[in-house]
């Protein structure tokens, strides 16, 4: 055999060539805007809207709805000089100073973190649900007073107060790291139904100035999921799925199990107090009443920030394909614009 064969054949053996018999990942492109999770954010918050007109239409303009609701003011001020001094300290956390300062800590923890996207939308959420709740109050809803003399024509519905306490829990939602996103739910959902509770027991608010004060943060966090930018979230909620979700179904379905019996046996004592449901009540109308609006703020409460969770994680994974694409590819390729 030749020299120059024989080097030819330990050069063709010893440096194989790339192999092209296997193709390379094709690219994938990004989800479209109009996700299923972003159309789900739209539904959720469009949903919102209807049941906050809806809750002043049955409680606020009708007999029955102003009757159930008297017979919880008149309940309310039995007890509150035994609540007063328990709730008072919770609404203080409603007051104007505490909107600005849930304001600035919200959007500080989404500077801090890098999450300009973030931040922008967790202002949206604080300042629309606080402007949208006082001026449907002030200038959209109105009451015409049926029955009682508590603000017998002063329209209370939807609450400021809750409206406080909830946006900033809310909007706490968007900046927070995907897997803190749970524990804030529930610490949200828990702020919420203080406040609400507080409200009513002290006689500031009717139950459905609270359940429509919710509705309307859910409203607005929802809309603002579902119109954010790909990617809001930042790299660490576009990974691989499952990463940070392992307490998002958990919350869920425990908020989801304290909401929906609340939510029922608050129907059942709205109906009970007007003579609808039980021959024989267990106690007096009133009371009846009462623990109806109480139920409801909890159930209103848990149920805003479990579906609120489900959306915001939902909605930051919109983009995850093509982000990581990009993180796997040679650094000689580009990504598909």
């Amino acid at each position: 055999m030749p020299a120059s064969a024989g080097r030819s054949a330990r050069h063709d053996g010893s440096r194989p060539g790339p192999d092209r018999s296997t193709p390379g990942p094709r690219p994938r492109r990004s989800r479209p805007r109009t996700s299923t999770a972003r159309l789900a954010g739209l539904t959720v918050a469009l949903a919102a809207a209807l049941g906050t007109w809806l809750v002043w239409w049955a409680m606020v303009t009708t007999w029955p709805g102003q009757r159930v609701e008297e017979r919880v003011f008149e309940t309310a001020d039995r007890f509150q000089d035994v609540v007063n001094h328990l709730v008072e300290p919770v609404l203080l956390l409603g007051s104007p100073p505490w909107l600005a300062a849930g304001f600035l800590a919200v959007c500080g923890i989404g500077l801090l973190r890098r999450r300009r996207a973030a931040a922008a939308l967790a202002a949206a959420v604080i300042l629309g649900s606080n402007l949208t709740t006082q001026v449907i109050k002030d200038g959209v809803f109105h009451r015409t007073g049926l029955v009682g003399e508590w603000n017998r024509d002063i329209n209370t519905l939807p609450s400021g107060h809750v409206t406080v306490v909830a946006a900033a829990w809310a909007a706490l939602l968007l900046v927070t790291p995907r897997s803190r996103r749970p524990a804030t739910a529930l610490a949200g959902a828990a702020a919420t139904c203080a406040m609400g509770l507080a409200t009513v027991a002290d006689r500031w608010h009717r139950p459905s100035d609270v359940v429509a004060a919710v509705l309307v943060v859910v409203s607005w966090t929802a809309l603002v999921c579902a119109l954010a930018p790909a990617g809001w979230a930042g790299p660490d909620d576009v990974g691989p799925a499952g990463r940070g979700d392992v307490g998002t179904r958990p919350v869920g379905v425990s908020l989801g199990v304290v909401a929906v019996p609340a939510a029922v046996l608050s129907v059942l004592a709205a109906a009970a107090s007007e003579g609808h449901a039980w021959a024989v009540l267990p106690w007096a109308g009133g009371l009846t009443a009462y623990a109806g609006g109480l139920l409801a703020v909890c159930a209103i409460s848990a149920a805003a920030f479990a579906v609120l969770l489900a959306v915001s994680q939902a909605t930051a994974r919109t983009g995850r394909t093509l982000v990581q694409h990009r993180a796997c590819l040679p650094s000689n390729v580009s990504a598909p614009t």
